[in-house]
């Protein structure tokens, strides 16, 4: 008989959710206050491409059109905020820009509305962590496990700074957490309630960007399919899973009737790709073979986990173990569950850490594919960005526990716990440059 707790394992998960409530509490209030010191502080031109994604904002509150014509986007003057004549690059649909045009200050030349917009960003992002460390109380972990589920969220390096500036990972992310919950919350309590919540995030995120919808998509799809396999779903619930999925989809679809694509190759775009791609030396250089540039790919977005634009040194190189060695966890914790899986053991862990992972490989995949083909077209070789895995930031550190709960020596399980709370601490102050 498959179990609907935790973890139906050797090592039974009791603690109440009160138990961790001021930990995440504090955990949450120091992130908000980081996200927002950030906000206060950040130059619109550093990272992020925020002068794009505020252009599409002021774009909607201009022309007042909820669905605008890609080709017809312009970029504001970061100074001024006053409308140049360079296009747009942007290629994303409009819900997450529209949301922010509705509740945001009007843009048009006044740059000093920018905090008061950055805000609602980090408020966007803040529901989502609050998401997130809400399926660790209601997962109802002991507090040493709470910690090495939250304290590796909190020190995500980009998070905190992406969540103080405007930007349509910030909506994925709440959306990718949302759904998270939702899906963990389904299988452990089999109500009808949460998926509406997972099929909601899994919309969220969708709307907000196409890895989004990848995401969470396979993810939420994955742990339907467990369910209707386990007969655990009915199928008035199928039919409402089917629908959200097209309601999710269906911007997409719109972009592939009018352009052809679901991520449209505007001249703005391709110009960036390729002027960027000129301007950096690489249109001139030899194409790598796709072996060459899988393994590229792969030590940059290691790499860019701490993004920096400065020149790293050795500690900073070094740095970079942590997280290598914590996705080693985490992959040993996939097996794990797979493996209960395969015995008929499984429980929400187990379900939503394998859902995630199928979900994350796949992204992947398409991510290496689809960026290989740009820089095969261009030279192009900036595409390995970890923050576009955000929506499901949650599944590294579940999949972590999962091993832990399978470790009974005290003092391994002790050693491992101290590296999963530690090491993204030694992480963030060791693996960024100094200046």
């Amino acid at each position: 008989m498959s179990s609907t707790g935790a973890y139906a394992g050797p090592l039974a998960w009791t603690a109440r959710a009160s138990d961790n409530l001021v930990v995440a509490a504090v955990i949450l209030g120091l992130f908000v206050l980081s996200a927002v010191f950030g906000a206060e502080r950040k130059p619109i031109t550093q990272g992020f491409d925020e002068v794009a994604h505020v252009s599409y904002v002021e774009h909607i509150q201009h022309s007042g059109d909820a669905w605008p014509a890609l080709e017809t986007m312009r970029l504001i003057d970061p100074q001024t905020f006053q409308f140049t004549g360079e296009a747009n690059y942007l290629n994303h649909p409009p819900m997450f820009y529209a949301l922010l045009a509705a509740l945001g200050p009007r843009l048009e030349g006044r740059p000093q509305t920018l905090f008061a917009l950055r805000l609602l960003d980090v408020a966007i992002t803040a529901l989502g962590f609050a998401a997130l460390l809400a399926l660790g109380l209601a997962a109802r972990f002991p507090r040493h496990e709470f910690y090495a589920y939250a304290v590796p969220l909190a020190c995500i390096p980009v998070l905190a700074p992406l969540a103080g500036a405007v930007n349509n990972d910030d909506l994925g992310f709440l959306g990718g957490a949302v759904a998270t919950l939702g899906a963990w919350q389904l299988v452990a309590t089999g109500r009808g309630a949460w998926l509406a919540l997972a099929l909601g995030g899994m919309v969220v995120a969708a709307w907000a960007k196409l890895t989004g919808l990848m995401l969470t998509g396979v993810m939420v799809g994955a742990v339907v399919a467990y369910l209707i396999w386990r007969k655990r779903l009915p199928w008035s619930w199928t039919i409402a899973a089917v629908l959200a999925f097209l309601i999710a989809a269906a911007p997409y679809l719109v972009y592939i009737v009018q352009y052809g694509n679901p991520t449209p190759q505007t001249p703005a775009q391709i110009a960036l790709i390729r002027d960027g791609a000129r301007a950096a030396g690489w249109a001139e250089l030899p194409r790598k073979s796709f072996a060459v540039y899988a393994g590229y790919f792969a030590a940059a977005f290691v790499a860019d986990w701490m993004p920096t634009l400065g020149a790293r040194g050795f500690l900073n190189y070094a740095a970079l173990a942590v997280p290598v060695l914590a996705l080693g966890c985490a992959l040993a914790g996939l097996a794990l569950a797979l493996r209960r899986l395969w015995r008929r053991q499984e429980a929400a862990l187990d379900i939503v850490v394998i859902s995630g992972a199928l979900a994350l490989a796949a992204t992947f995949a398409l991510h290496l594919v689809y960026s290989y083909g740009r820089h095969l077209a261009t030279g192009w070789l900036m595409d390995a960005y970890p923050r576009y895995y955000l929506p499901l930031a949650a599944i590294v550190p579940l999949a972590g526990l999962s091993l832990v709960a399978t470790v009974e020596s005290p003092r391994r399980r002790a050693a491992l716990l101290a590296f999963l709370v530690g090491g993204p601490i030694v992480f963030i102050v060791l693996g960024a440059p100094l200046g």
